[in-house]
């Protein structure tokens, strides 16, 4: 998608990048993406007014699992890999405010669900950005947080 910072397609079914603009989400129709999954908080000097409505008017289906940047939960992590598991067989576009949330729950869902090795997470994520201590250690308990479960 043209212009949307950070953008990263992963496959045919799935791209994550930074916030796109009323136009570039116009651009997703075009893409033929079904779902929206965004990671950002709403109210901030980088989110749409209504973001959620604008996404709903093109006909594609919204969610919206705000992600404090300081402060990520495990818990924001398995909604997000449910949402992913649910909306499997469709195609869908994560985002938050500039790809770095996004990114690192994408590759985390993408390493739960075996298409993407442990060892490749890491290139994975920082393919977008350099992640800080509080990223960094939230993508370690991910990791830790997935191998748990299976």
């Amino acid at each position: 998608m043209r212009g949307i910072y950070h953008f990263e397609k992963i496959s045919d079914t799935l791209a994550c990048a930074g916030q796109p603009t009323e136009e570039q989400f116009s651009q997703l129709v075009n893409g033929q993406y079904e779902v929206v999954i965004n990671l950002g908080l709403l109210n901030t000097k980088y989110a749409l007014p209504d973001e959620a409505a604008l996404v709903a008017s093109l006909g594609i289906r919204y969610y919206h699992i705000p992600v404090v940047f300081e402060n990520p939960q495990l818990t924001e992590l398995d909604k997000f890999i449910t949402l992913m598991d649910q909306n499997a067989d469709k195609r869908v576009f994560v985002h938050c405010a500039a790809n770095y949330r996004a990114s690192v729950f994408t590759g985390l869902y993408l390493f739960a669900a075996g298409k993407l090795p442990e060892e490749e997470l890491q290139d994975f994520v920082e393919d977008v950005w350099q992640p800080n201590t509080v990223w960094q250690q939230f993508l370690e308990d991910g990791i830790e947080h997935i191998n748990d479960k299976k």
